[in-house]
């Protein structure tokens, strides 16, 4: 049986392209290997984000030659899109495949195993106008399935690369992501978790259908529990869609909306399309139409311009919010981009401790969050045991607002939609107490009898 490893950097939509592309050697027969391993055909899936992306995207294809001269070296990715020429250029590659035409690489597999002759597969993508449909119906994750639904983005902020990387704004077609939403429903997944770079961007190629028609039509899946949006832009937050979030059940109470900067200024020079007035109107709107709701986001630190006054300006302003959590990145150039040939580039020790404060508020925040749901029964599906490890007696998950809860249980529990309660609140778990495995078990007197039922008797929830 011939065998392919696989290496991934960089975001989610990554992983669901190495995900999809890994059904595709699968369905000709291949093994999967550690990339530790010998194997047939390395592919390294490679990131460009930052210019430290494509130094680690190169050092990893050099460690798949170095681990087999012989077998097919295959590159895919945003580097790869970007920067097809200084990739071929690293001896031992054979295929370069870039962010479009990924259905067509095992006919280049079979070729260059044939011929040995090297192929660069890379073309312009700003003229690809289709969504490339690349299914992934299986994930390691039992709980959780990603659905990949637009690709590209035409924002063009000027510290970001991506859209060189991946094209414009292309969404999947409607009737696509419905069946493939009803797939993975049959294959037992509870839980959608809607992607893309830019997913908010759902619909803006189409006439009269966008991100809140496909919510109502996913909302309509039966035995479909919860719908999650990756993330979506302050500026695509509507009336219609904040409805949608209102009154379906099944949409998560979580939103992960990236501000990036909170001061005008800075947004204004990283060419954002709101304000910080128009961000903080959008989040109020949401708090009120989705009680309880956790609102997380991305910051970048150091940004070009960015004043200790600014800074400062930025860090009340994101108290205010009272984010969930917060996702703090150091700005860093990217070579090609409008901010990298700014004035006025912040030095790095002042970014760090910048970084540094911005995490340490994220952490009162996050906590401040948890706490409030102490003592309250909400639902989880538990996704593994607790930290990977088997017989711990504990296992982990995600309430709809997102809090990892960890509580006593078996591996039978695993899929298993559970009422608990929280009796700990912690920056990056809380603990909990098991109330009920929904529709599965019968009611208990108390919380004790149920968890010995369940600790004695798992064979009573397996599926």
């Amino acid at each position: 049986m011939p065998t392919v490893a696989f290496y991934t950097l960089g975001c989610k939509v990554n992983f669901y392209d190495t995900e999809a592309i890994w059904q595709l050697f699968k369905n000709e027969g291949y093994e999967q290997v550690d990339f530790e391993a010998t194997a047939d055909v390395y592919l390294v899936n490679t990131c460009t984000v930052t210019n430290t992306g494509d130094k680690k995207s190169r050092q990893i294809i050099r460690r798949a030659v170095r681990r087999n001269p012989d077998a097919v070296i295959a590159v895919t990715g945003c580097y790869a899109q970007t920067s097809p020429a200084e990739i071929m250029a690293i001896e031992g590659v054979d295929l370069v495949i870039g962010t479009q035409d990924r259905e067509k690489i095992m006919t280049f597999v079979d070729q260059i195993q044939g011929d040995r002759k090297p192929v660069n597969a890379v073309r312009n993508i700003m003229k690809t106008r289709d969504f490339e449909e690349l299914d992934v119906p299986d994930f390691s994750e039992r709980t959780r399935a990603f659905l990949k639904i637009q690709e590209g983005c035409n924002n063009f902020c000027t510290f970001c690369i991506i859209p060189w990387s991946r094209g414009l704004s292309r969404s999947r077609a409607p009737q696509s992501v419905l069946e493939q939403a009803k797939q993975l429903v049959a294959s037992g997944y509870k839980e959608i978790v809607l992607t893309g770079i830019h997913t908010g961007g759902y619909g803006d190629d189409m006439e009269n259908y966008n991100l809140t028609s496909l919510l109502w039509d996913l909302d309509k899946i039966e035995g479909l529990e919860r719908i999650r949006i990756s993330s979506i832009e302050a500026s695509q937050i509507d009336d219609a869609m904040i409805d949608v979030l209102n009154r379906s059940t099944k949409m998560c109470r979580h939103l992960h909306i990236p501000l990036q900067a909170g001061e005008d200024s800075v947004l204004k020079r990283m060419r954002r399309k709101y304000t910080t007035a128009e961000f903080a109107a959008k989040i109020k709107r949401l708090h009120e139409a989705m009680p309880g709701v956790a609102i997380t986001t991305d910051v970048i630190v150091g940004f070009p311009g960015e004043t200790e006054e600014m800074f400062e300006s930025g860090f009340r302003f994101m108290e205010d919010l009272k984010f969930a959590e917060m996702h703090v990145f150091p700005y860093s150039k990217r070579t090609g981009t409008p901010a990298a040939r700014m004035d006025e580039q912040v030095e790095d020790e002042i970014k760090n401790e910048r970084v540094h404060k911005l995490i340490d508020l994220s952490e009162k925040m996050q906590l401040a969050y948890a706490k409030q749901y102490v003592g309250q029964v909400l639902d989880v599906i538990p996704e593994r045991d607790y930290k990977g490890a088997p017989g711990t007696g504990l296992v982990m998950g995600y309430t709809d607002n997102y809090i990892q809860v960890v509580f006593n249980g078996t591996e039978a529990l695993i899929g298993k939609l559970c009422r608990v309660k929280i009796t700990e609140a912690g920056v990056n778990e809380c603990r909990a107490k098991l109330v009920r495995v929904m529709d599965e078990l019968p009611a208990a007197d108390n919380d004790t009898e149920l968890h010995s039922f369940v600790l004695e008797r798992p064979e009573a929830i397996r599926a």
